[in-house]
Order: C-alpha cells, then structure tokens, then sequence
C-alpha cells in the first residue's frame, strides 16, 4: 500500500477547497515588534495577527530576566518536575500566578493545549460519573481534554444559558460536573456570561472551570483577566491561562485550591511525563506577570488601538464583528477569497495577518482576525485599512451598511 498518497490525497484536499494552512517564515526582531522580516518575500512588514497582544515578548525587563536565569541555571529544567526539574523559578511564578488570581495555588504547564488537556482530562477522567458541559465554541485543546477523559460530554450552544440550564436541570444534583468555557473567545471576540454561569454552577452544584488565555494580561486591575475585571475569581473553580501571549513567553497554567492543583499534579500524567520548562522561560514570564500586575499603560495602549482601528473601518464600511474584546475579525466569507486577500495584503502592501477558514471557524464565515496593541502605530492603522478598502474594491466584496 502506498501511504503516501493517501496523505496527499488528503492534503489535495485541503488545496482544492482554499484551507490548506501556509506557514510564514518570519524573524522577530526584539525592539522592532510589530515589524517582523518576512523570509519569503525579502523584506520587513507589519504583523497584525500575533498573540504577543501587549508586545511583552520584547520587554526590556523580562529579556534582562530570562539573560540573568540563562547564565544562572543553564539552558534546560534537567527532567521532569518530580525527577530532577524543579526551579526555585517554577516555584516562585506557581506563587505569583497563584497570587494573581487570588487563588491558593497555580501549577505550570508548557503551554495552554496541554494545561488544558491534562486538567480536564484528569480532573473528569477520575471523579466517578463526572459530567463534563462544554460551550460548542470551546477551543481544541478543552475538546481534547474531555474527550481524553472518557466522561460523559454535554455540549451546549455558545454562550446559551438556557441551553446550558436544560443540560443541568437533566443531571442528578449529587452527580459531579463541570462547565468549561471561556472568558474571550478568541476568533469570535465574544466575551462569556460569566457571572451567569457561575449562578448555575451554585445553583447545580458545579465546578467551573474557565480558560481565560485571551484576556490574561489584558483585562483586570492587575492583568488577571475578565474574571478579574468582573470581581468574580473567587466563584471559579479553576482558572486556565497562557503564558505564550499577552505575557509574551512561553508555557499555560492553572490556578485553583491547593487540593484540586495538587490533584492534577499527582494524577495528571501528561503533566507528570513532561520536562518542565527551562528555567530561565519561568523566569522571563515572572517578570512579565510582574510588570503587567504593576503597569495599565500596555492595556490602555491596546484599548486605544482597538478603538482607532474600529473606527477607521467604520469610515471604509469594511465588515467585522463588533465585540466587547480586543480581537477584529473582518469578515470575508469566503475561503479563496480570504487567502488571496492576506497574500495580497502581505505583497503588495507589507501587511502580514493569515487567513481564518474552516475548520478554525464554520464555512462562510472566513475571515481576517486582525489583533492591534499598544505599538501599532495610527500610521500602521491608516496603511492597513487604506489597503483593506482597495482590495475590498477590487474585489467587489460587500461593504457594511453605514451606522
């Protein structure tokens, strides 16, 4: 049999219908974020899709941090954290993270997927008769999870607390269970009821368990998320975020009781078969949660961007949704349409942000999730919208109706 070619008649596929996935060869370059040099086409250009939201991956002090740690601890944690990688850095970030969140205890993972993945595949995987409901919106990694775990699963329909409620009502009060669901989700922009929900976990006698990757660093008096903002981490059971994006590093995390981290650190084996992260990246997201606990100027900067870049929009009638959060998702609708846009944009006007089709988001619903922060310049934003409206012109795509 020939396996390769059924790989490419799979990959054939994915051509054919405009959602094969393209990778861009490009060098960040610390002090120059959000320019970026683009291998493929030779030159600089403007990113305006990274997860780096606050621009921290080139703060001053968290490098300064990580250059101290490297020539402290060496390259590498030396093992798993049981064996032979624990650092008086993961301790330290475990306590700050914790302290973030107004929680008893945090444990590191080595990104969001696999903080994600392991918690709830541990936590519903071990705790008899565990019902696990799912927002139909949750990311890859909580599907994952769940799904690992083996427990029973009960999808309801996106930020639907009717929906949610009649999947509760048809559980056994006494049955353990959990809702898993997002702050931000991150291609919608959306922002959960989580106030809400939170009512209907006491009410049904549930965990919580919120994944809050797209607003740590972003949201809250200290950067703590939109749980923070709202006044409602202590209605949480678990808290879930990353370390790769507004904080800038690398790595994910939880933060709930000591018993329940406790819990997944003993039983999770995904957590425990893992080499722990090297300590100088403990060290570099330290000093970031640090500075943004610290500092609003980055959140206030972003705030504007947003704003600006909506408004410029608005003048060129290009669609997007509106949403409560800092992501843009210009709608195009259409695969190839989506792809030639980005390659245009990319080419010809030195804008570089990658096409979201299916299976990331529903077929005719493709877009351009665009993610301004606090060092995109308004010039940046004029150039980028000026280029959006040619294209939008040129190719005869549906401007929005005037507000």
């Amino acid at each position: 049999m020939n396996y390769d070619s059924l790989f490419q008649k799979a990959l054939d596929g994915l051509h054919a219908d405009g959602s094969y996935r393209y990778f861009a060869e490009l060098e960040r370059q610390a002090g120059q974020f959000p320019r970026a040099f683009h291998h493929g086409i030779g030159r600089d250009v403007t990113v305006w899709c990274s997860n780096d939201y606050l621009g921290m991956g080139q703060n001053h002090t968290v490098l300064q941090a990580m250059h101290k740690a490297l020539d402290e601890t060496g390259a590498g944690a030396g093992g798993t954290r049981n064996i032979s990688g624990t650092n008086h850095y993961h301790v330290a970030l475990e306590a700050e993270l914790a302290s973030l969140h107004g929680k008893e205890s945090a444990l590191l993972f080595n990104s969001g997927y696999l903080s994600n993945w392991v918690t709830l595949g541990t936590i519903a995987g071990r705790l008899k008769d565990c019902v696990v409901l799912s927002d139909a919106l949750n990311h890859a990694s909580m599907i994952e999870g769940i799904r690992h775990s083996r427990a029973e699963k009960r999808i309801f329909r996106h930020n639907d607390l009717e929906d949610l409620e009649r999947h509760l009502k048809e559980i056994p009060l006494e049955m353990p269970k959990i809702i898993a669901f997002e702050s931000v989700y991150s291609m919608e922009g959306d922002v959960a009821p989580i106030e809400a929900i939170c009512d209907l976990a006491d009410r049904y006698n549930a965990m919580t368990y919120l994944d809050e990757v797209h607003a740590v660093g972003m949201y809250g008096a200290q950067g703590g998320g939109i749980a923070q903002e709202l006044g409602l981490e202590d209605r949480l059971t678990v808290i879930e975020g990353t370390l790769g994006k507004a904080f800038g590093v690398v790595g994910g995390y939880i933060a709930g009781s000591a018993a329940l981290c406790d819990f997944v650190r003993s039983f999770g084996s995904g957590f425990i078969f893992s080499t722990s992260l090297p300590p100088m990246i403990a060290a570099g997201v330290l000093a970031s949660v640090r500075h943004l606990r610290a500092s609003d100027a980055e959140r206030q900067g972003q705030k504007h961007a947003v704003a600006l870049l909506r408004r410029k929009l608005d003048e060129a009638h290009i669609p997007y949704l509106m949403n409560e959060s800092h992501i843009v998702p210009v709608m195009v609708r259409d695969a190839r349409l989506c792809r030639k846009i980005s390659d245009e944009l990319l080419n010809r006007f030195g804008h570089y942000l990658q096409p979201i089709n299916y299976p990331t988001v529903p077929r005719g619903t493709e877009r351009l999730r665009l993610t301004p922060g606090p060092l995109h310049t308004e010039a940046d934003i004029e150039s980028l919208v000026q280029a959006l409206a040619i294209l939008w012109n040129d190719y005869n795509l549906e401007y929005a109706e005037a507000a």
